[in-house]
C-alpha cells in the first residue's frame, strides 16, 4: 500500500523504480547520489518545528526550535500552553504561529486532534485531519505526512525550493503551477513524496546556482492556509 511509511529497503526500491521512470531523476542521482530519506520523529514537537518553517530560512527555524528545546523539555502541548506571549517571542515565535502553535497543543491536550492516531489513517484522511487546525495548510500537512510519517507518495504543495528544482531539470520557462507540477508528477507515483528527495537533495547540492541559496540554510516555502 502506498500509505504505509519508508524503510531504507523500500526507499532504495523506490530509487530505482523513480530512474527508470525518469531520465532527470536519473540524473540527479548518477551526479549527486541518493538522497537522504529526511525523516523526522512523528509527534508534537516535529509538527510545531514545521510550524516555524513556515516562509523562513530553515537554519532560524532550527534555532527558535533549540531555544524552545531548552526551555521546555520535555516539550508537551500542556507544557506549551503555559509560556507567556514574551517568552514564545525570545524564542522566535511570532505572534501569528504563536498563534498557531497554541491552537495545535490545545487541539491535542482536548483531544480534538489524535497525532498518534493520524498513523492509521490513509495519505487523504491523515492530510484533511492536520487541514482542520488554524495555522495548518497544504505544505505544513504535506511536510509532516512526507517526513513525520514517511509516506511514500505525498507531495508537498508550495515547496518553492521543490518548484524550483524541478523548473532546473525539466527546463522550464517559469516555476510550474500546481497543475503542472502535478501532471508531470504523475509519472512519479507511487512514489512522489521520494522524487520529492531527490529534487530537494538536487537543491542541496546546486542550489547557489538555483537561487543563491541552500536548502540546509534557506529553503523558502508557502502554506497558503498558514
Amino acid at each position: 500500500m502506498s500509505d504505509h511509511p519508508l524503510s531504507e529497503e523500500s526507499f532504495a526500491r523506490a530509487l530505482r523504480f523513480l530512474c527508470r521512470r525518469d531520465s532527470d531523476l536519473a540524473r540527479i542521482v548518477k551526479q549527486f547520489g541518493p538522497p537522504p530519506l529526511w525523516a523526522r520523529e512523528p509527534g508534537f514537537g516535529t509538527l510545531v518545528h514545521i510550524i516555524l518553517e513556515q516562509q523562513v530560512s530553515l537554519a532560524s527555524a532550527r534555532a527558535a526550535y533549540q531555544r524552545l528545546g531548552a526551555r521546555i523539555s520535555p516539550l508537551t502541548p500542556a507544557r506549551f500552553l503555559e509560556l507567556d506571549d514574551a517568552t514564545l517571542k525570545q524564542i522566535g515565535f511570532s505572534r501569528q504561529k504563536s498563534a498557531y502553535a497554541r491552537n495545535l497543543a490545545q487541539a491535542l491536550v482536548d483531544g480534538a486532534l489524535d497525532l498518534k492516531g493520524l498513523a492509521k489513517l490513509n495519505d487523504a484522511a491523515a492530510h484533511a485531519e492536520l487541514l482542520k487546525l488554524k495555522g495548518i495548510g497544504n505544505w505544513t500537512a504535506g511536510i509532516y505526512l512526507l517526513m513525520a510519517l514517511r509516506r511514500p507518495d505525498i507531495l508537498p504543495r508550495g515547496d518553492l525550493a521543490l518548484d524550483g528544482a524541478l523548473r532546473k531539470i525539466k527546463r522550464l520557462r517559469a516555476r510550474p503551477s500546481a497543475e503542472k507540477l502535478e501532471k508531470i508528477a504523475e509519472n512519479w507515483k507511487p512514489y512522489r513524496a521520494v522524487a520529492a528527495r531527490i529534487l530537494w537533495h538536487y537543491y542541496l547540492s546546486s542550489g547557489k546556482n538555483l537561487q543563491n541559496t541552500s536548502f540546509d540554510t534557506n529553503r523558502p516555502r508557502t502554506d497558503k492556509r498558514a
